[in-house]
């Protein structure tokens, strides 16, 4: 799959040259391969610092795909509900009760068919602090919806996103895993030791 450096005359939007250039101005260069489908999840790696989040709403209003995200649902709630979840919505974010085993993957799995466009951006780590893990939930709604799985890389040492591998989930899980850690093995975080 073919995929090229974004730059302002790649793009068609305001928004998107906007993104863009603010990209660029702090020494950040997108490369972007086209989605494979109309509907996938998408794996955002390393997730070790807030930045993460300014740098992925850059790329993804570079990029033009309306993806979708999970915060924990205490944003949505109270004082910070009322000031910030308009916010967060508006820029995809959906709610998600962490930490309670309530059929969520089975619920994402059947939003993401019925939609005509959908793409789920998670961190697979769940959290910025360090983990020996990641979570499985990313992996079984890309296999259970049967969608691509797309792996994106926020390098903050070249300082480079990437946006360019994408793969089906074959349910053997090993060799599945195994395809996802090459991508992200040369790749670092902003806070390396939280990766």
């Amino acid at each position: 799959m073919s995929d090229h450096l974004l730059t302002p005359r790649h793009v068609s939007t305001p928004l998107q040259r906007f993104a863009v250039r603010t990209l660029a101005l702090f020494g950040w260069r997108i490369h972007f391969a086209p989605l494979p489908g109309p509907r996938g999840v998408l794996i955002v790696y390393p997730h070790t610092s807030n930045w993460d989040v300014v740098v992925g709403l850059l790329a993804k209003w570079a990029v033009g795909v309306p993806f979708r995200w999970l915060g924990k649902e205490a944003l949505f709630r109270g004082i910070c509900g009322l000031t910030l979840g308009p916010i967060l919505r508006a820029a995809g974010c959906e709610p998600v009760e962490r930490g309670a085993s309530t059929g969520a993957i089975e619920r994402l799995a059947q939003r993401i068919r019925a939609a005509d466009h959908y793409w789920l951006a998670l961190a697979p780590e769940g959290t910025r602090k360090y983990r020996d893990s990641w979570r499985s939930g990313f992996y079984y709604i890309a296999l259970t919806a049967g969608v691509p799985l797309g792996m994106a890389t926020f390098d903050f040492r070249n300082k480079e996103i990437r946006l360019v591998d994408y793969a089906m989930m074959t349910g053997d899980r090993e060799t599945d895993l195994a395809c996802i850690r090459r991508v992200y093995s040369q790749c670092h975080g902003l806070k390396p030791e939280c990766a």
